[in-house]
């Protein structure tokens, strides 16, 4: 059975879902940093999805980076599966640019987390939803 990590719990709001996976806001205002967690239990790489998992991840991936895209005017899209320090199978996905606080360096590590206020995050969140499509189901309070 599917369970969210503590860490990311802890660490990230839930926004949404889609198909298979859940989307949450890192809480970091720094950058606006998404990450994609597959709704499949006891996986931490992306092989041991099954195929037709591994295809709706990549499109659910590229969905959420051209929606960051689009809703953010980055520069650039990173994308990263590190599971490191947590295990559980889950997608990064920062919107940068070139006068972000770490560019050009990696976002891990180069700041302390900075916390949203209740108005940053609103507004970051709605500004994804806005553009995110119909595939995405935001949960109530986003709605």
């Amino acid at each position: 059975m599917f369970q969210l990590s503590n860490t990311l719990n802890k660490d990230c709001i839930r926004i949404g879902q889609f198909q298979l996976s859940l989307l949450l806001l890192l809480k970091d205002a720094n950058y606006p940093w998404f990450i994609l967690v597959p709704q499949r239990a006891d996986l931490s790489e992306i092989y041991q999805l099954n195929p037709s998992d591994q295809q709706q991840l990549t499109r659910e991936s590229s969905q959420l980076a051209s929606a960051l895209s689009t809703a953010f005017n980055a520069d650039k899209i990173n994308i990263a599966t590190l599971g490191n320090i947590v295990k559980q199978l889950h997608i990064h996905h920062i919107a940068r640019y070139h006068d972000d606080l770490a560019w050009p360096a990696p976002v891990w590590g180069a700041h302390p987390a900075k916390p949203y206020t209740v108005e940053q995050q609103t507004d970051t969140i709605q500004k994804l939803i806005n553009v995110l499509g119909s595939d995405f189901t935001p949960v109530k309070e986003h709605e």
